[in-house]
């Protein structure tokens, strides 16, 4: 289905028929399935008394589900030129509700964390999926505001994350968190089968397996590196197993390799991930300040829950409720953030953004085992419209900047440094939390470590954010695409 380009402006607004719906029901499936990145952030201290285990080994939960989604993320651009986009859907939802039930029923930590990754699996297709039918069927004037809807998805439902399993926690023990997401994915599922009708066209590009081997031995490599150096603080600084920096230079020497090979193969084949969005001065810049700020994100919604309970002495439902007024208003900004896009470009919100970051990382870390709750509250806020004054204009001037045949794997490559940024930025923080503390568990000393951390790396970005472009006029021939 196309939509022709005309000249009448109220048809260059127009969807094509049917869009709103689609669009509806793949925005509600990856709110609930990107939710589940940080529902188990809040029931960590749980968990490590329930498990016997150490703080850097609960984060598992949380980066495992970032790294699984970054292991399966660059695959999904072959697998949306292979098949329909309704299949595609069909399997995402199954897995990753496959994988709740594994997770409510999850008898150890270890299954648990088995769960985790079959889910992320699932929550891993459905973005770049989202991502795509966004740029096919919405046409360039009303992208800005469309993305602003994303942005919802994307940022704020890691953000409510913790503040409704701190509720659910309360009440109700931790598989609760997954007993109730349950009933919710199997309604998406029904829906998604008998509603969910798009026409594209598809290819049998084969798969290059060794690019699929190679870059999850990257992406894994770099992450475990980074955790296992937190896991090794946890015992003591023990050497016992493989040392930390053997994953990780293996990960790094690794990743070059896959460059390699995906720059060769766009010359004679199909690449497993096309790397050209990177030869796009604007879609490089945005990516990059996406990436770091994701760390950011990450970071405070891991840290955050750990300074509440184990430093101020509040309960999971009070860390839950805390980051939730921040969620909420990320939430209610991003749509109009989405308009301003469109009317003015990326660069006059980008870099208000970064500045107020970095002035939010910094007031970070003047918290301490006094600090009244309404600064968290506060400074929680302002990281949230920071962010969103980020990344809703970002992520559609990196896509928007992008030719049509690249959008798959623009955008998968977008969605892969996203997950691989916030997997690596909880494993840093993490790191840097357990190397400060005094002991074997959370204190004030650790927390500021890893929020001074934290507060550096936003200067990284503010750096960044004044080489953003300024806006570009729309290219004509940008309209609307149904596939």
């Amino acid at each position: 289905m196309t939509t022709e380009p005309t000249t009448e402006p109220a048809e260059a607004e127009r969807l094509p028929a049917g869009a709103p719906l689609i669009i509806a029901l793949l925005v509600g499936s990856a709110f609930v399935m990107i939710l589940n990145e940080t529902i188990m952030s809040v029931a960590m201290p749980a968990l490590i008394a329930d498990l016997h285990i150490t703080a850097a080994t609960a984060q598992w939960l949380t980066s495992g589900f970032l790294l699984t989604m970054a292991v399966v993320i660059p695959i999904t651009g072959y697998l949306l030129q292979r098949f329909p986009p309704r299949a595609v859907y069909l399997a995402a939802m199954t897995l990753f509700a496959a994988g709740t039930l594994l997770c409510a029923l999850a008898p150890t930590f270890g299954v648990l964390l088995v769960g985790r990754v079959v889910q992320a699996s699932g929550t891993a297709v459905m973005i770049p999926l989202l991502m795509t039918t966004i740029l096919r069927l919405v046409p360039v004037s009303r992208r800005g505001q469309t993305m602003g809807t994303i942005s919802i998805v994307i940022a704020v439902a890691p953000a409510v994350g913790p503040a409704l399993s701190g509720v659910i926690l309360s009440a109700l023990g931790w598989r609760w968190m997954f007993w109730l997401v349950l009933p919710i994915a199997l309604v998406a599922l029904a829906a998604g089968a008998a509603r969910l009708r798009i026409t594209a066209e598809t290819s049998k590009t084969p798969l290059d397996v060794l690019s699929v081997l190679i870059s999850a031995i990257a992406f894994s490599g770099l992450v475990y590196g980074l955790s296992a150096i937190g896991e090794s603080a946890a015992a003591g600084g023990g050497e016992e197993g493989l040392p930390a920096w053997v994953p990780l230079v293996v990960g790094l020497l690794a990743l070059a390799v896959f460059v390699y090979r995906q720059i060769r193969l766009q010359r004679t084949a199909a690449p497993l991930l096309d790397l050209r969005p990177f030869a796009i001065r604007r879609y490089t810049m945005a990516v990059i300040l996406v990436a770091v700020g994701f760390m950011s994100l990450f970071g405070a919604i891991i840290l955050l829950p750990l300074y509440i309970q184990d430093v101020l002495g509040g309960s999971a439902f009070v860390a839950g409720l805390v980051v939730l007024p921040g969620g909420l208003v990320m939430g209610l900004v991003a749509p109009f953030i989405g308009r301003a896009y469109d009317r003015v470009g990326a660069r006059p919100l980008v870099i208000p953004g970064a500045l107020l970051l970095s002035a939010v990382m910094w007031g970070f870390t003047t918290l301490g085992a006094t600090s009244p709750i309404w600064l968290v509250v506060l400074l929680h806020i302002g990281l949230s419209v920071a962010l969103g004054l980020m990344f809703t204009p970002l992520m559609t001037d990196a896509l928007g900047a992008l030719p049509g045949e690249l959008y798959s794997h623009g955008s998968a490559i977008l969605t892969t440094l996203q997950q691989v940024a916030g997997a690596a930025g909880t494993a840093l923080f993490i790191t840097v939390m357990t190397l400060a503390s005094a002991g074997s568990g959370v204190d004030a000393a650790g927390v500021h470590a890893a929020f001074l951390t934290a507060a550096f790396v936003s200067l990284l970005v503010l750096v960044v954010a004044l080489f953003v472009g300024r806006r570009e006029a729309p290219r004509a021939a940008a309209g609307a695409t149904g596939g």
